[in-house]
């Protein structure tokens, strides 16, 4: 990668101090759950932990970091009732972050909130629950996840669930049953962003179809310039100027870049010729996946990649339905440039090379997704208006 120029920088960090970055997706509970059972003290943000996580305080505020949706997500192996309570064990997380530092982040509930977080220069601090595996089936236990600070919630993970269809399983109700209709009108009347990030291309257009709030995709960029079903189809895309909603392009490599895509394939078949599954993480597993690496080396995405899929978005979407959703701390690759949280400066410098005006990166990193939260809040009033609460289950719908 050709590293943006100085002044080019320097640029790129005056416009984020006026408007920061709005993050979509960043996984540093489930990280701190994995590597430290949650102490902090082992993991202490506020000391440089480079090389252990892609997030702490000092490279938020190098990054230009003004807003971030911390994931509260739980693995969907997590089924039922201990789903629910790993759920909480994050959002507790994301507390005891809180607490810990309040001169650096502020818990932020409403739009309101946000823009009052970046006028004392704290970093907002919201909540996206990720997969709908997190509510058991309970339009209750929704309701009580925003309640305790969540504002968003991705109706599913890497599995089917259910009422909704997955982009990386196979189809299982064609995009969202009776129940998971619902569970997207009780997300509007409860103020809960719809994230589509994660689920099947039918999943998003069903969804598109019942929500009357904006949805959002958390962390997802273009099937247009990277084929993988992780991605956003264009005519997705176009269904958001009239939804009023944002696609929040994400960083990670073999979803961005087509020979990343295509190398993992290839090391996923490489591993499963050798009998392991692809995910296999044991030392014996990693021995042929090195091997493979080494012989057939890993392609790198830059900031350019993630360009190429914003300047599309802008063009496809409009650029007031565009954002960013690095995914940091969820994944084990970064593009280069855009290694850690650190590295937003880097593409806001690519975009300036490219020509985006001061008014389109404004809307890109900060407005967008405050206007969006803040759409959901006045969806939420009007529904709540109209109706109650929904105690429809899984078996009356579904059955």
């Amino acid at each position: 990668m050709t590293s943006p120029g100085s002044d080019a920088l320097a640029e790129a960090r005056a416009f984020l101090a006026d408007f920061p970055v709005v993050d979509g997706h960043n996984d540093l509970p489930w990280a701190l759950r994995e590597k430290a059972g949650y102490d902090i003290d082992r993991l202490d943000i506020a000391s440089d932990q480079t090389g252990r996580l892609h997030t702490d305080i000092a490279r938020l505020r190098a990054g230009g970091v003004g807003a971030q949706f911390w994931s509260v997500y739980v693995r969907t192996d997590l089924t039922g009732d201990a789903a629910v309570s790993a759920t909480l064990e994050q959002i507790d997380c994301v507390d005891q972050l809180l607490t810990r530092y309040p001169s650096d982040l502020r818990r932020a509930l409403t739009a309101a909130d946000m823009e009052e977080a970046r006028g004392e220069g704290r970093i907002a601090s919201l909540m996206g629950a990720e997969g709908g595996h997190s509510i058991n089936n309970s339009l209750a236990t929704l309701r009580s996840l925003h309640a305790l600070g969540v504002r968003y919630m991705t109706l599913t993970h890497n599995d089917n669930i259910a009422w909704a269809d997955s982009a990386t399983d196979e189809p299982g109700v064609g995009g969202l049953s009776p129940f998971g209709h619902e569970v997207v009108r009780e997300m509007n009347r409860t103020g809960i962003l719809v994230d589509l990030s994660h689920v099947a291309a039918t999943t998003m257009r069903a969804a598109l179809d019942t929500s009357v709030a904006p949805v959002i995709f958390s962390h997802s960029s273009s099937r247009a310039v990277c084929d993988h079903p992780r991605n956003i189809p264009d005519d997705v895309l176009e269904r958001l100027s009239a939804n009023g909603g944002v696609a929040m392009a994400t960083f990670v490599p073999k979803f961005v870049l087509q020979a990343a895509v295509d190398w993992t394939s290839a090391a996923d078949e490489n591993m499963r010729a050798h009998g392991f599954h692809h995910l296999d993480t044991t030392p014996d597993a990693m021995k042929v996946h090195a091997a493979f690496e080494e012989s057939t080396p890993r392609p790198v995405a830059t900031a350019s990649t993630v360009a190429d899929h914003l300047d599309h978005m802008r063009e496809v979407a409009g650029v007031d339905h565009i954002g960013i959703g690095g995914d940091y701390d969820g994944t084990a690759f970064t593009p280069d440039g855009l290694d850690d949280v650190s590295g937003y400066p880097n593409l806001i410098a690519e975009l300036i090379g490219r020509g985006w005006s001061r008014g389109d990166l404004a809307k890109l990193t900060w407005q967008n997704a405050v206007r969006v939260l803040g759409a959901a809040e006045d969806v939420a009033r009007d529904e709540q208006f109209r109706r109650g609460p929904s105690n429809a289950t899984l078996q009356q719908l579904d059955c």
